[in-house]
């Protein structure tokens, strides 16, 4: 085996890489293991090998989630140390150690503001990134005038570092937001494509409802989306979907006429319109707004999920609902992903496949259940198959179901039988298809399954009792046999709910309860409780003693519940001097018809939520989620996103400029040597001979 000796380190949301240090692999046989005494004795030493050396091996610790501070002294005399590489492995230890070992860390400040001006931009970057990783408000103004100062720094390195650091400093202290914003803004105006994301993430920290800073910037960060790096493109999509849900109008106006263009034909022009005629008026788009859909359209083939799913959650929410299908090949897409991906792309899609059914049915395949799945991920697929029923494709999708009752995963096979029931409420062409095969499904081994397809039968027997008296008939004779509490606490509250339809067999029930009342399960039992009152009402003379029997049963039960709703139906059904008035409504209370319940998807109130967000996940509002703001009725002005153009004067770069005079020196050389030739050839001709020496000479 072999031991990692240096690790690739996120610092800050950041990437640092160290080609030379990248992939140090180390040979315990060639290396024994040390003790931190031994480590303390290379750190001192006087030799750089010996010190690198055990550098390398004491992140090698921290890679392994070893704890090292106790290296912390030793470790940070070696800060100033000239060799690059071994002072690049120190600021990787300080960074995770400095906010353990504040008090340590704060002798060698001095240091680390002069490593600020290192001329190495990853030793300044360092330098910043520990000294933000200092929290002691002692140093607040030192750690203000650092990023400041890197801010304006030339490398773009340097500057992604101090946005990181705005962050850092602003949980430190939140009174320094006004600077911090200052900072902000002038990143915000950086046209590197490394600073982008790392600044958006500082806005979105410090100053989200700050809009009025993206205005200027909004284009160029539009612009660089494409080359932004991958987890900066996620926090910039994210961030401009808030701007233009509060900056654009809505494009899904029903009745509305796309418009891109808002010109006429030339024939039309001239033609006059109809008096009285009422037309749609045209939607144009906001260039900004296209802008902003067509340069996030090319980010749905990036191989980042995340950048896949946020552009996928901005069509959602901005796009024309006729182009929001365009994310859908790229969602089914991810489903090859890990399951941790599937979860998440499959909870976002099956909130999508409620309002929009058209974009996946295409794609119904994609989300049969495979073996190998994990029960979530098969509840989530079961979820939108439902979702994606209709008259079309339920006889395919209902032998799907088939085979999935069948699975070994009682969960699932639970879930399934739901789904059917949903189906059978949604679609009536198929209602007593399914209702006939969930009735099969009662004479199944596998209790779970029994129970169920008893409780869906219930809530699908609610919508047409009348024609279904044979079923609870049947269900009654499998009563003996079903143990599980809520499938006998279900099928107890039919024989009370239809009680008249099942005159004979009802009562016998009720006998069968008063047998077993004290060894069943509270809810089974308050069910039981409920039966023989509604016997009492329709059918007294037959189980006015049993009723009798089961409320003494009540009465003294452990369970605090059930003697309390015994002593409220004892009250309200049996006749007395002093609750006359009551008993005339007994009937009516217990008797009343009651609405046919509602099979809904879990996901259906999920739209609430933006997608692909923490609180769509977990369908709570979770700390620090900002809601999506409603479109506005009439667009703000969009001039504001307009950037002054300053024509630049046309000076050649410093290199041509270069050049061009040299070549600029030489002409003028060799004209002027030209000119004296040509002065000598004419006094050679023009003059006497006796020039001829001269000439000569």
């Amino acid at each position: 085996k072999y031991l990692l000796g240096y690790f690739s380190l996120d610092q800050s949301g950041g990437s640092w890489f160290l080609p030379s240090l990248m992939l140090t692999l180390i040979r315990p046989t060639m290396f024994p293991v040390l003790r931190n005494e031994d480590l303390k004795e290379m750190l001192e030493s006087n030799k750089e090998s010996l010190k690198l050396e055990a550098m390398k091996r004491v992140v090698g610790l921290i890679a392994k989630g070893k704890n090292a501070s106790e290296l912390f002294p030793a470790v940070v005399k070696n800060v100033a140390s000239k060799n690059i590489e071994l002072k690049k492995l120190v600021y990787v230890y300080l960074v995770r150690y400095a906010e353990e070992q504040q008090d340590l860390a704060l002798l060698s400040i001095s240091t680390f503001q002069r490593a600020l001006k290192d001329p190495n931009q990853f030793i300044r970057a360092s330098a910043l990134r520990v000294l933000s990783s200092i929290r002691v408000p002692i140093i607040v103004p030192i750690m203000m005038l650092a990023i400041k100062e890197a801010a304006a720094d030339l490398s773009p390195y340097v500057r992604k570092t101090s946005a990181h650091a705005i962050q850092k400093l602003f949980s430190l202290d939140p009174d320094q937001k006004e600077q911090l914003i200052e900072v902000i803004e002038k990143l915000l105006k950086d046209k590197s494509t490394l600073v982008a994301g790392s600044v958006v993430m500082a806005f979105e920290e410090v100053c989200p409802d700050r809009i009025d800073l993206i205005h200027k910037n909004y284009r160029k960060l539009c612009n660089l989306l494409v080359d932004v790096e991958e987890w900066g493109q996620v926090v910039i999509i994210s961030m401009l979907t808030r701007y233009a849900r509060t900056q654009f109008t809505s494009p899904w106006k029903e009745g509305a006429v796309f418009d891109e263009n808002n010109e006429k034909t030339f024939y039309d022009s001239d033609s006059e319109e109809k008096k009285g005629q009422i037309e749609a008026k045209p939607y144009i788009m906001d260039p900004d707004h296209r802008l902003l859909l067509r340069n996030t359209k090319p980010l749905l083939q990036s191989r980042n999920t995340a950048v896949v799913m946020s552009v996928a959650q901005l069509y959602w929410h901005l796009a024309p609902k006729h182009e929001v299908s365009i994310v859908t090949k790229s969602l089914v897409r991810l489903l090859r992903s890990h399951r941790e991906v599937q979860y998440i792309v499959l909870q976002n899609i099956a909130t999508m496949s409620i309002q929009r059914k058209g974009m996946f049915e295409p794609f119904m395949k994609s989300f049969y259940v495979r073996s190998t799945d994990a029960t979530h991920i098969k509840t989530l697929k079961l979820e939108i198959l439902t979702n994606l029923a209709n008259e079309a494709n339920i006889s395919t999708i209902l032998r799907e179901f088939q085979t999935y009752v069948k699975s070994q995963d009682k969960a699932f096979a639970a879930a399934t039988i739901q789904a059917i029931g949903r189906c059978a409420t949604n679609i009536s062409e198929v209602t007593d298809t399914c209702l006939n095969g969930l009735v099969l499904l009662l004479s199944n081994r596998d209790e779970t399954v029994v129970a169920e397809s008893v409780v869906v039968i219930k809530k699908l027997l609610q919508t047409q009792p009348t024609q279904h008296s044979e079923i609870i008939k049947h269900m009654a004779k499998l009563f003996d046999n079903i143990t599980v509490p809520m499938a006998r606490a279900s099928i107890l509250w039919l024989m009370g709910e239809y009680c008249e339809r099942v005159p004979k067999i009802a009562p016998d029930v009720l006998r069968k309860m008063a047998k077993t009342f004290t060894i069943e399960e509270d809810i089974v039992k308050l069910q039981t409780v409920n039966l023989a009152a509604k016997l009492y009402l329709t059918n007294s003379k037959q189980t006015k003693l049993l009723t009798q029997y089961i409320l003494n049963l009540g009465k003294y039960d452990q369970n605090y519940d059930i003697r309390d709703r015994t002593r409220f139906i004892r009250q309200l059904i049996v006749p007395s001097e002093k609750n006359g008035a009551l008993n005339k409504y007994a009937r009516r209370i217990l008797l009343a018809p009651k609405p046919a319940p509602v099979l809904e998807s879990a996901f259906k109130d999920r739209d609430r939520y933006q997608l692909g967000t923490l609180s769509h996940s977990l369908n709570i509002k979770a700390t620090g989620y900002q809601e999506l703001s409603d479109w506005p009725a009439v667009a703000p002005d969009q001039s504001v996103r307009n950037v002054e153009v300053i024509e630049p004067v046309r000076n050649l770069p410093s290199s041509h400029t270069s050049s061009y005079l040299l070549m600029y020196k030489c002409f003028v050389l060799w004209d002027k040597f030209f000119s004296k030739i040509r002065t000598l050839l004419w006094l050679r001709f023009s003059l006497s001979d006796t020039i001829d020496p001269v000439f000569s000479l």
